[in-house]
């Protein structure tokens, strides 16, 4: 059999549709190659609210993931040798496939969409040869010492605009060491990243698990590993399920943007299975406060999880690195990289040129973010920060009463000391920030650290 084949398949959704429909298609022996084209209809709503948008992926015999693309594309390739971005390269196994359509919203008038299959026979090309990026760069380890890295990132392989190389090239312009791959719902990515990677710029696989009821970013993911992402915060054990997979493969959770305003974005799991919790995404917004006050109140309970920051840049508009972390590794892998953040060893800043060190001293010890101090309640600590890069802005300093201290940085930079006692404050954190009102902030955060603990 030579000839293609091709099925249409026509459905219709209603408002309040099911996450997931599975379209079952049966495919023959012999078939090289799969082509999925589909289409929905669109119609004009009333402002405020939401028209249709319909996602799409594929999964092939025994629920073998083969691809997600989102609605980011109205059609993808599946062969041996080469797969649209977002899907996996390999042969064409018989049997029914399952191509999963996602309604992600329905307009009041429903949505009815169409969906054609191709397949075409005839013998396989050559087998797709990964190429996963390298497991160090050297150029950028410098043993222990301070990383800067953006871990929420996304190229043609979801639904970003750049180009896997034009990220690379973006990120070290950004003065990076390190990025984490975070394309949504798909592992695709991590089988070129060989293809750009560098020697100054480590590049670490991740996936952003996007569910209904929150985005989770998995970091440091063995090449080509896939975390399902169809469940919802109802149903907490499936959650769990996929992060232990995450922790037993020497990666962790972050619960990306908890106040995102985008359908589905807002954080609903709670944080007891988040490994870090991503309080400033991209441009400073009414959003990132929103997160940094329930981190906050998070502390002064005594609930610590280690905060981070990312760019989640999509567009070649959005500012890789804006925001980035600075974390203190032993070294530049993965998994010293992880240890570090792990124990909240590092701060956030708006770019490279931002420099920041923030100590105690007590009794002739010395501590650093992330760490916990232990003296006597009297004891006096002296509290010193040294910030450069970040002229004509102000420094906070907040215990778990609140706001203690304020003063201006200059062009120059500042050193700046202030002195608490354990009986007084349970932990220590900076803000910087810069009076540039938004639409719907009064300034702009400019770094951020993660807590010192006084016991």
């Amino acid at each position: 059999m030579t000839d293609d084949q091709v099925w249409t398949i026509t459905g219709a959704f209603d408002p309040g549709a099911p996450d997931w429909h599975y379209l079952p298609v049966e495919i023959p022996e012999g078939v090289r190659e799969i082509e999925v084209v589909y289409r929905y209809d669109r119609p004009d709503v009333p402002p405020g609210v939401k028209g249709n948008a319909l996602d799409i992926g594929v999964f092939g015999p025994h629920e073998q993931f083969r691809g997600w693309s989102g609605g980011a594309r109205d059609r993808f390739v599946v062969n041996a040798t080469e797969a649209t971005p977002g899907y996996l390269p390999g042969p064409i196994e018989p049997g029914e496939w399952q191509i999963i359509l996602a309604p992600y919203t329905v307009s009041p008038q429903g949505m009815t969409f169409e969906v054609d299959v191709t397949v075409r026979f005839g013998p396989d090309g050559p087998v797709f040869q990964p190429n996963p990026a390298p497991a160090r760069a050297p150029q950028a380890d410098r043993g222990k010492s301070w990383y800067r890295g953006d871990g929420h990132l996304h190229t043609i392989y979801s639904d970003g605009r750049r180009k896997p190389e034009e990220l690379v090239a973006d990120a070290r312009a950004a003065g990076l060491d390190f990025i984490v791959s975070t394309e949504h719902n798909t592992p695709s990515a991590h089988l070129q990243w060989g293809d750009h990677a560098t020697e100054d710029l480590l590049i670490l696989n991740g996936e952003e698990v996007t569910t209904r009821t929150g985005h989770w970013p998995a970091w440091n993911l063995p090449a080509g590993t896939w975390i399902d992402w169809r469940y919802r915060a109802d149903d907490p054990r499936q959650l769990q399920k996929f992060v232990d997979e995450v922790h037993k493969s020497g990666g962790l959770v972050v619960a990306a943007h908890p106040f995102g305003p985008c359908i589905g974005c807002t954080w609903e799991y709670g944080y007891e299975s988040a490994d870090l919790v991503e309080i400033w995404n991209g441009p400073w917004t009414l959003d990132d406060e929103a997160a940094v006050i329930a981190w906050d109140g998070l502390l002064r309970a005594g609930r610590w999880i280690p905060a981070v920051g990312n760019s989640d840049s999509h567009t070649h508009g959005d500012r890789v690195g804006l925001p980035h972390n600075v974390v203190l590794a032993d070294g530049l892998t993965g998994s010293q990289l992880m240890e570090g953040f792990a124990k909240g060893r590092n701060w956030i800043a708006e770019s490279s040129s931002v420099q920041l060190e923030f100590t105690a001293t007590a009794g002739g010890t010395t501590v650093g973010i992330g760490e916990t101090m232990k003296t006597d309640p009297g004891t006096p600590i002296a509290i010193e920060i040294k910030a450069s890069g970040a002229p004509d802005t102000h420094v906070r300093i907040l215990d778990h009463h609140g706001p203690q201290w304020g003063g201006y940085i200059p062009a120059e930079g500042a050193t700046i000391t202030w002195t608490t006692q354990s009986r007084y404050s349970k932990w220590v954190r900076v803000e910087i920030r810069r009076e540039e009102p938004t639409p719907t902030t009064r300034d702009t955060m400019v770094a951020l650290t993660n807590p010192i603990f006084f016991r």
